[in-house]
């Protein structure tokens, strides 16, 4: 088991789905987010959530955001403020078919010189899917300062090695009826 703590991000707005995405039904689990959590908390001593809110019907820490704007950098920025850890690895709760080897490979490529090791799948780098270093906090909070929240921003400003994983399948992104639909299949 790996000892960084990882945190599923799963307090987006949902606008596309229509309704909150981390409360789906998924994997034969009650939520998308408790599907999410048992998987990594067989890899991960620690494994957290991410969100503005108290929402979630299974038992597991949460980590709430500390600002009021919606945005990945918003739970990165607060995951590093509320953990004491040097690192987190980051997994976004609607990308539910990344597998063990993914996360076992962008784990072998860490260390002290990156700020971050993300995913990079054939459609591009995937975010939400990656080890952060605390020595990005600095600049994740001048990014939150000037109101600039994506994560791509920051990690072009980052030292950031991108790992590629060429199974497409891993990243499909849960965002509408008809994915989430999709993927049930």
């Amino acid at each position: 088991m790996y000892d960084i703590p990882a945190v599923i991000f799963a307090g987006g707005k949902s606008s596309r789905m229509g309704r909150d995405k981390a409360l789906l039904p998924f994997g034969g689990e009650e939520s998308l987010a408790a599907y999410q959590h048992k998987r990594l908390s067989r890899l991960f001593k620690e494994v957290y959530l991410s969100s503005k809110e108290e929402k979630f019907a299974f038992d597991a820490p949460v980590i709430y955001d500390r600002y009021d704007q919606s945005s990945p950098l918003v739970a990165l920025v607060s995951a590093f403020e509320t953990l004491g850890s040097d690192e987190i690895f980051v997994l976004g709760v609607d990308i539910p078919f990344v597998e063990v080897d993914v996360i076992e490979r962008l784990y072998a490529h860490r260390d002290a010189s990156w700020d971050a090791v993300i995913a990079q799948s054939p459609q591009g780098v995937q975010p939400l899917c990656g080890f952060y270093r605390r020595s990005i906090l600095p600049q994740a909070r001048e990014n939150l300062r000037q109101d600039i929240h994506k994560l791509q921003h920051l990690l072009k400003d980052a030292q950031t090695l991108p790992v590629t994983i060429r199974d497409e399948k891993a990243f499909i992104n849960l965002n509408t009826p008809q994915e989430y639909q999709s993927a049930l299949q």
